[in-house]
């Protein structure tokens, strides 16, 4: 596989990485997440004027930069090396392709157009807790359970076209505590006849309650939206429009997006316990001088590549976007945890960078994880426990030596068995 980047990409990654590291040091990231937004308003401002990143993947029509997903991954693979708390990932990785992909033409010319030049920033809100298993990465989204079910589960709709209000509550909504536009998922038709569509609601519509979370990782602020009779508008013109396979198209596109984040953080945290190791003495010599750790580093930077090849493959082929996720995530974990122990005593301080980049990882698999699960539906999708399951069908139910948990059974294969863990350079 040839990766070799283009001039403009080597550009945008060498741009974004100066600016970062101009505005980066010890206490930017805590001063950042302290704001209202979560993020620094001010940077955000500047990256979306200056470098056009929420745009990088629009179109030209509506004010973007008219590149493609793999331009949009090394900004993230950038941001993801900062540790950047920024509405990037849900503005443009999951909300945007939505509008693009779902709304009427006036709606994609008022809402793409401020979201390409960083005035107008979105969520996506799905009920059910559920992220990965909505954006079809952890298992199918057709059946609809995801977004909550039944007469009363979920987000419901109620009133005619034209008066459509929304009742219902959705948590951990990635950055819906500060986003200027809502994407709501909800039950339509009535119970009988259910079916899930998007909505669009303003962040000061009459109704919404929107409450920030605690979450493990600071820099992915989470937020609890309550929506009581609030007014929306419904995302398209087709009732009928096929939501589950739109999310699903979106989610395997924002897990490309979300590897090179994951891969950026782990060669970060990488190659900041290097240095550390360089410097550190134990012994009367550097602790990077003993063997054991040289090779603990090794195995790390193949992992990390290894990575970084699979996230560089899915941003060209969406397709790969979860098996990469599932890499980038795993790689991530096991690389920050190794740079806390390697750190020693001090990595384990709650504000050490070490222990943040840490958190990150944490707090990416739980939120579109776990890894085991991205691997273990990829599988499935590919007919490796038996049919290849298409958008046409809905089966759920996992193969019989796979538990519920998503663990296999001790009559059924070893766990990811045949499962590509990843795309490396040949």
């Amino acid at each position: 596989m040839d990766t070799a980047l283009t001039t403009e990409q080597h550009e945008i990654r060498r741009t974004l990485r100066d600016l970062l590291a101009r505005h980066g040091g010890p206490g930017a990231i805590p001063a950042a997440v302290g704001t209202a937004e979560g993020y620094d308003p001010a940077l955000w401002r500047r990256l979306a004027r200056d470098l056009g990143l929420p745009g990088l993947a629009l179109a030209e029509e509506y004010g973007g930069a008219g590149c493609t997903t793999t331009e949009l991954a090394l900004a993230c693979e950038e941001t993801g090396r900062a540790l950047l708390p920024s509405p990037l990932l849900a503005t443009a990785a999951l909300a945007a392709p939505l509008i693009a992909a779902l709304g009427t033409p006036d709606q994609r010319t008022a809402l793409l157009t401020r979201i390409a030049d960083g005035t107008l920033t979105a969520a996506l809100a799905l009920p059910g807790g559920s992220l990965a298993t909505a954006l079809g990465l952890t298992g199918d989204n057709l059946d609809g359970a995801w977004a909550g079910g039944g007469r009363a589960g979920g987000i419901q709709v109620r009133g005619e076209a034209g008066a459509r209000r929304l009742y219902g509550e959705a948590g951990r909504v990635l950055d819906g505590h500060s986003a200027g536009l809502l994407l709501v998922a909800a039950h339509a038709g009535g119970y009988p006849r259910s079916r899930t569509e998007l909505f669009l609601v303003p962040g000061d519509a009459p109704g919404l309650v929107r409450t920030r979370l605690t979450a493990l990782d600071e820099t992915r602020p989470l937020a609890r939206l309550e929506l009581r009779d609030t007014p929306a508008e419904p995302l398209g013109a087709d009732d009928a429009a096929d939501v589950a396979a739109a999310l699903a198209d979106a989610g395997r596109t924002a897990a490309a997006i979300l590897a090179a984040e994951a891969v950026g953080a782990a060669a970060s945290a990488l190659e900041r316990t290097v240095e550390y190791v360089k410097a550190r003495e134990q012994f009367g010599r550097a602790v990077g001088s003993f063997q054991a750790v040289k090779h603990r580093l090794a195995d790390l930077y193949v992992r990390v590549e290894a990575a970084r090849s699979a996230a560089y493959h899915a941003a060209r082929d969406p397709e790969a976007g979860p098996l990469a996720l599932a890499q980038a995530l795993e790689a991530a974990r096991i690389t920050t945890g190794e740079a806390v122990q390697l750190h020693g005593g001090i990595g384990f301080t709650w504000e050490h960078e070490a222990h943040r980049y840490l958190k990150r990882a944490a707090g990416d698999e739980l939120l579109f994880g776990p890894v085991h699960r991205l691997r273990g539906h990829a599988a499935e999708r590919a007919g490796l426990f038996g049919p290849a399951t298409t958008a046409s069908q809905s089966t759920t139910a996992l193969p019989p030596s796979v538990t519920d948990s998503g663990h296999v059974t001790d009559s059924g294969p070893a766990a990811g068995a045949g499962v590509p863990r990843g795309v490396g350079v040949r």
